[in-house]
C-alpha cells in the first residue's frame, strides 16, 4: 500500500514538480480538525490509486514558503501537480466520490 509521505519547502521541487506522474498536495497544520477528517480519505485514495497518482503532506504551518508561493490561504487545501505546473486546487474536506471526480483526468 502506497504510504503518504511529507514534504517540505526543501525537497518540493524534487518530490512534487519533477515527478514523472501527476501529484496531490494536501496541504495540512496539526491544528486544522477538517485536516484531520480529510486524511483517512487521502489514504483509502492512496491506496486505490497509489499507482498512477502519488500523494503527499506538507505541514503549512512548517513550511511556509511554498503554500505562500501557490496562494495556500486556507487549509486543508489538495493541489494537483503535473508536469510541474498546478493544474488543480481543492479546498476544503469533501467526500471521497467528490475528491477522484475532481482527479479523474490525472488519476
Amino acid at each position: 500500500m502506497p504510504e503518504i509521505t511529507a514534504v517540505t519547502d526543501a525537497d518540493f521541487q524534487s518530490k512534487v514538480l519533477d515527478a514523472e506522474g501527476p501529484v496531490l498536495v494536501d496541504f495540512w497544520a496539526s491544528w486544522c480538525g477538517p485536516c484531520r477528517q480529510l486524511a483517512p480519505i487521502l489514504e483509502e485514495i492512496a491506496a486505490e490509486k497509489g499507482d498512477a497518482l502519488t500523494i503527499v503532506k506538507m505541514d503549512a504551518d512548517a513550511n511556509p514558503v511554498t503554500p505562500a508561493q501557490y496562494k495556500v490561504i486556507g487549509l486543508p487545501t489538495m493541489n494537483l501537480y503535473h508536469k510541474g505546473e498546478l493544474v488543480r486546487s481543492l479546498t476544503g474536506v469533501r467526500p471521497k466520490s467528490a475528491i477522484l471526480g475532481e482527479l479523474s483526468e490525472f488519476a
